[in-house]
């Protein structure tokens, strides 16, 4: 299929800003498509599966940054180019955009024939991917999506000191429901979840690493070395040092193993 049958998804809240935008879009050979809440946007993507997204980042309720990072879980819009559309220009905006699957992030103030070199542009490199299996996978309901979001979300940032309100509002809910979502599936709170992963992750940098206790500490959110030594012990039995010896001994011995 060329990029002339193409399908564009706009999602945007307030579309009246722009509408020279949307003409020059539906003055191409594209089939478009307009969502004006994220919520819409969600089930059109998932429903819909268009071959581009452009995607507001300030809109009420649910913003772009958390609409994205739940469409990186739906297996048949995972491979859907997302170009963020922002009337701010901070750098800041523009990386967490980037470092949260978008492909591009576009100002509002851009000419709309720039905007649609851009949509050519990313429409090509898509068609040079392998098309997703859409049957591969299932697709998960809204709650296993915004769990497996939040969990992206806190393993990309391990060692920040999160607040409940803030991962629920980086997947586009509330507080207690994101609990409520880690309890029905997980069995254990949203923190106890991140302690759980942290303690992984450290023994993952014990193994595989030479970092010292304080700079695997720091790296996976906890306060001090002691702390995190506290922690590991209560919860394996062993303290990181200890499981650092054994694992290098383990490993040691395997590479002997294979070498006989």
């Amino acid at each position: 299929m060329s990029i002339q049958d193409s399908h564009i998804l706009v999602i945007d809240d307030a579309p009246e800003n722009i509408r020279e935008l949307l003409l020059a879009l539906r003055a191409q050979p594209w089939r478009i498509t307009l969502a004006t809440t994220a919520e819409q946007g969600y089930h059109r993507a998932q429903a819909l599966v268009p071959d581009l997204i452009l995607l507001d980042v300030r809109m009420p309720g649910m913003d772009g940054f958390a609409l994205c990072r739940l469409l990186q879980e739906l297996p048949r819009a995972r491979a859907t180019p997302i170009l963020f559309l922002t009337s701010a220009s901070s750098a800041e905006e523009r990386l967490e955009g980037l470092n949260h699957g978008a492909v591009d992030y576009i100002l509002k103030s851009c000419d709309p024939a720039e905007i649609i070199a851009r949509v050519q542009i990313h429409l090509r490199l898509s068609r040079r991917g392998d098309a997703p299996d859409a049957a591969a996978d299932v697709a998960p309901n809204r709650d296993e999506a915004m769990l497996r979001a939040a969990m992206r979300l806190i393993g990309r940032q391990l060692s920040a000191p999160f607040t409940l309100e803030e991962i629920a509002a980086g997947v586009g809910t509330y507080d207690k429901r994101l609990s409520a979502i880690f309890r029905q599936q997980l069995g254990m709170t949203v923190f106890a979840w991140i302690r759980e992963e942290r303690l992984r992750k450290s023994r993952e940098l014990l193994a595989d690493t030479s970092l010292g206790m304080q700079e695997i500490a720091e790296n996976i959110g906890f306060r001090s070395a002691c702390n995190f030594t506290t922690a590991f012990r209560e919860r394996l039995g062993v303290t990181p040092s200890e499981y650092r010896k054994a694992a290098r001994q383990g490993a040691v011995e395997a590479s002997a193993s294979r070498a006989r």
